[in-house]
């Protein structure tokens, strides 16, 4: 049998995808402004950003990240084993750990890596067990996919499903993972049903909150502590710093055990090189804003709660989400790239979300709001939409 020629096979691939018009094109920003963006010479209000909080661009966090820079350099230019864990990572790891109420801290370069090094460290042994939400991130498939274990889906949001695979396949070491909220519905996960699932099972566990963290629960908790649960229900969940910290890197928070046997075992940690000592001190100061800057959190809520306000006058139909992110859902692909296109046109830029990154039939806008629009660009925002549903549909909606 002749080996496969890989080029080709991307040309071919590339083409299909042409047909299919689901080709992926990168846009190029050239300058960030708070809510704006310039694209191809345009200026546009962004609503695309998981920036939730206004963070990323606040000039206590720039400065601090100046700071460090002109101490410490660009790059550590190590892995943590091998002297790159410097005293920041150290004190972040600490600071996030005591927000959450955990012991310990691990401090990841991504929200991506982070779920690859939990799931490839635990799961060792090809009868082990990772039982998943079916619309869980993508990194979290992966992630089971690395660790070479058993991986089961069960339908969204369902405890239930997830105590019955749990409850079917009882051998091996189990990992209970979910995301805390979806990233592409806005919905939040079940937590107290799906923790107790995990106790009665005896599996561990694992919460991704990559966009719960900031937003939800006391002081900007996330979900686990907006669900009332401690480290005893939730033995390990991870805390992305690129959303509404604004900075970057993830921390994964647990037991002391836990904890060292990560840093001692999971090769997306032991094989990495540390995160830029400025992007850990960005995340040091931006955390006290998270944690006091309550006025950010209550117009955030605001927004949202005005922007499904007038999608609903507009006659514009949303998800049931509550969270900043606010999915419009448009079904077919063609009607979804030309409302995108058409929102470019009136001045605003949102995410055209198509498969394989949601299911057939549920391509959709993908809308977020952040603490930095104004409750008139939301307005204008909820009017445009519904002009660019009415043209590109051909429909007039009372």
């Amino acid at each position: 049998m002749a080996r496969t020629d890989l080029s080709e096979r991307a040309r071919l691939l590339h083409k299909l995808r042409a047909a299919q018009n689901r080709l992926r094109v990168r846009r190029t920003i050239t300058r960030r402004d708070g809510v704006f963006v310039e694209i191809d010479g345009h200026r546009l209000i962004n609503f695309c950003s998981d920036d939730y909080l206004g963070l990323s661009q606040q000039f206590g966090i720039v400065a601090a990240t100046q700071d460090s820079i002109s101490r410490d350099g660009v790059g550590v230019t190590a892995a943590p084993l091998l002297y790159g864990h410097h005293a920041v990572h150290e004190a972040l790891e600490r600071e996030i750990a005591a927000w959450l109420g955990y012991p310990s801290g691990l401090l990841f370069g991504s929200g991506y890596i982070a779920n690859l090094a939990v799931l490839q460290a635990f799961l060792l042994e090809a009868d082990d067990l990772c039982v998943q939400d079916r619309l869980n991130h993508p990194s979290l498939i992966d992630a089971s996919r690395l660790a070479g274990c058993r991986l089961r889906h069960y339908p969204h949001l369902d405890a239930e499903g997830a105590m019955r695979l749990l409850k079917n396949e009882p051998d091996g070491a189990a990992i209970l993972a979910s995301n805390g909220v979806f990233h592409m519905d806005g919905d939040i996960a079940p937590l107290r049903a799906l923790s107790l699932a995990a106790r009665v099972q005896r599996a561990l566990m694992y919460v991704d909150d990559t966009h719960g963290t900031g937003i939800l629960g006391p002081e900007g908790r996330g979900c686990v502590a907006e669900a009332g649960l401690s480290i005893a229900e939730i033995p390990l969940q991870m805390v992305n710093l690129s959303k509404a910290l604004g900075s970057f890197g993830a921390v994964v928070v647990g037991n002391e055990e836990l904890i060292q046997h990560l840093a001692e075992t999971a090769r997306p940690y032991v094989h990495a090189t540390s995160l830029p000592p400025a992007l850990a001190s960005a995340a040091l100061t931006s955390l006290k804003s998270v944690r006091h800057d309550e006025w950010r959190r209550d117009k955030l809520r605001e927004l949202t709660a005005l922007f499904r306000s007038e999608a609903h006058r507009h006659g514009l139909e949303l998800t049931a989400s509550e969270h900043p992110i606010q999915p419009l859902i448009c079904g077919d692909e063609t009607t979804t790239i030309a409302m995108a296109t058409a929102m470019e046109q009136e001045g605003y830029l949102v995410a055209a979300i198509r498969p394989p990154s949601v299911s057939e039939g549920a391509s959709r806008l993908r809308i977020t709001l952040t603490a930095l629009h104004t409750s008139q660009q939301v307005q204008l925002l909820a009017a445009a939409l519904s002009r660019a549903y009415d043209s590109v549909t051909g429909q007039w909606r009372q």
